[in-house]
């Protein structure tokens, strides 16, 4: 469809765990890093921003996993932007082998921060850049859940590190699902269950901060809730294992 875009990757081994399968933040590093590289191919990614002092930043994310990949596995990444409006863009993500099975599928909702004053930013002020590229095509996910405060069984603490920022000056998108991954039942990890992943992120964490990470497991989810050392909430997750 016009205004769909597809990119070939291939699993590689940095990218698997001990099952040779990819990891799940691994599969979201694919698709962030395909959102980036589209966005700045079509007039309107970060190099474009930045002299403006904007930036994207992701709000919402959801990723279903129906299987993970085995290592060495090409596949095709096709990605795609149906919605806009003035604080919100939603790009989509269909991950597929070469006959064409769709194997995971991904909503994102970004915003545009004033990365000076640290806040958002009317998405009317770059329209000219993005308008040419909406595709009428559907989001292949539901929207995302709405997530509330959760009552942890497990808490961990996680120290902000220079290994965790990326150019935006704060703690990167994958971070936070990998320190959620590190805290699950491994034979979850083992079994290769599909997977709905829900994200919100609900305020930025920089270097030096300490993090509290709670988890509650229920029957067939686990949640999660990422709390700044100012008791400021940054963070609510949800993996539902069908």
């Amino acid at each position: 469809m016009e205004n769909q875009t597809t990119y070939r990757y291939q699993i590689v081994t940095q990218n698997v765990d001990f099952t040779l399968r990819a990891t799940i933040d691994s599969l979201g590093n694919y698709i962030l890093n395909t959102a980036g590289n589209d966005a700045q191919g079509k007039g309107f990614g970060v190099d474009a921003l930045s002299p403006m002092n904007y930036t994207w930043v992701l709000s919402k994310f959801v990723l279903e996993i129906d299987s993970r990949p085995e290592q060495f596995t090409d596949f095709n990444l096709t990605t795609w932007v149906n919605k806009n409006s003035r604080l919100v863009s939603t790009r989509n993500f269909e991950l597929s082998d070469l006959s064409g099975n769709v194997f995971c599928r991904s909503l994102s909702q970004w915003c545009m921060l004033d990365y000076i004053r640290r806040v958002p930013v009317d998405l009317q002020y770059i329209e000219s850049s993005y308008k040419n590229y909406i595709c009428e095509a559907p989001s292949p996910c539901d929207l995302p859940l709405r997530l509330r405060a959760i009552e942890p069984d497990v808490v961990c603490e996680h120290k902000v590190v220079y290994s965790d920022i990326d150019f935006n000056s704060h703690m990167n998108t994958m971070r936070y699902i990998g320190l959620m991954v590190d805290m699950l039942d491994i034979e979850l990890l083992r079994s290769n269950r599909p997977l709905r992943l829900d994200v919100h992120f609900m305020n930025e964490c920089i270097y030096g901060q300490t993090l509290k990470v709670g988890m509650q497991t229920l029957e067939n989810q686990t949640l999660f809730e990422v709390t700044r050392d100012d008791g400021v909430v940054a963070c609510r997750a949800s993996f539902i294992w069908r």
